[in-house]
């Protein structure tokens, strides 16, 4: 019987965030992070990105709507210098439009390809995938869209991060969020947890293909270095919906 070499993992910088996804994201998969705004899915995006330089793998940020001087300027707060990291080779925050992008995946005349070429990144984070709404309102040409960008990312080679802003990746939305889970290779939900009158943090990891993973929902807080995983949250329902009350 021929051996089967297992998939190298990509890890987060985190121990514990590495954990619960069984020891890290395999590599080449696509991955949907889905959260509200300002929950911290850029921060895990950079977070991500910044383990993968520091393990020698250059990295990618594709923004559609927040400017490179916001995101550098948010993660110096965070105890990232990105400007550094672009100057050194080993990163490239790219402000374009999922038209633009898509097209430099589709083809190698594209004006982005030759930096895709030079930089040859092999970790990438989509900032978000709800922009590629605006390219089509039919549901089976955006399953499309999806499907040929995350086919696309795989075929380079790359470990993708898609984020998107879901307030419930379970609910259809204009038959998006009922398609692109489907596709991708994990799925991590980041939510605002209402606790006792406070408001607090969650994450948990809803699937992941070809890789054990942990089912508990756990508790996180943003920190200098990123994401702070805490204790899972015990003792409680309706913790994905955002209320949550206590089990009698």
């Amino acid at each position: 019987m021929p051996t089967v070499t297992p998939k190298k993992r990509l890890s987060f910088g985190s121990a514990d965030l590495d954990q619960m996804v069984g020891g890290g994201l395999l590599s080449g998969s696509a991955s949907l992070i889905s959260g509200a705004p300002g929950v911290g899915k850029t921060t895990l995006g950079l977070q991500f990105l910044i383990a993968g330089i520091k393990a020698g793998q250059p990295g990618l940020m594709v923004s559609f709507e927040e400017f490179p001087a916001s995101l550098i300027r948010d993660a110096l707060q965070l105890g990232w210098d990105l400007k550094a990291l672009e100057k050194d080779g080993l990163l490239r925050i790219l402000f374009t439009s999922p038209e633009v992008f898509l097209g430099s995946l589709k083809s190698p005349d594209s004006p982005l390809s030759p930096m895709l070429r030079t930089l040859a990144p092999e970790r990438v984070v989509i900032d978000s995938a709800a922009h590629f709404q605006r390219l089509t309102t039919d549901p089976q040409e955006l399953r499309d869209t999806y499907n040929t960008l995350v086919n696309a990312l795989k075929r380079e080679g790359m470990t993708s991060l898609l984020l998107d802003e879901a307030v419930n990746v379970l609910e259809v939305q204009r038959g998006r969020m009922a398609t692109l889970p489907f596709l991708v290779d994990t799925v991590m939900l980041l939510r605002y947890v209402e606790v006792d009158s406070s408001m607090q943090r969650a994450i948990a990891v809803m699937k992941m293909r070809g890789s054990a993973h942990q089912k508990e929902i756990r508790r996180f807080e943003i920190q200098k270095g990123g994401l702070k995983i805490k204790e899972p949250f015990t003792g409680r329902e309706g913790i994905l919906s955002g209320a949550t009350h206590r089990i009698a």
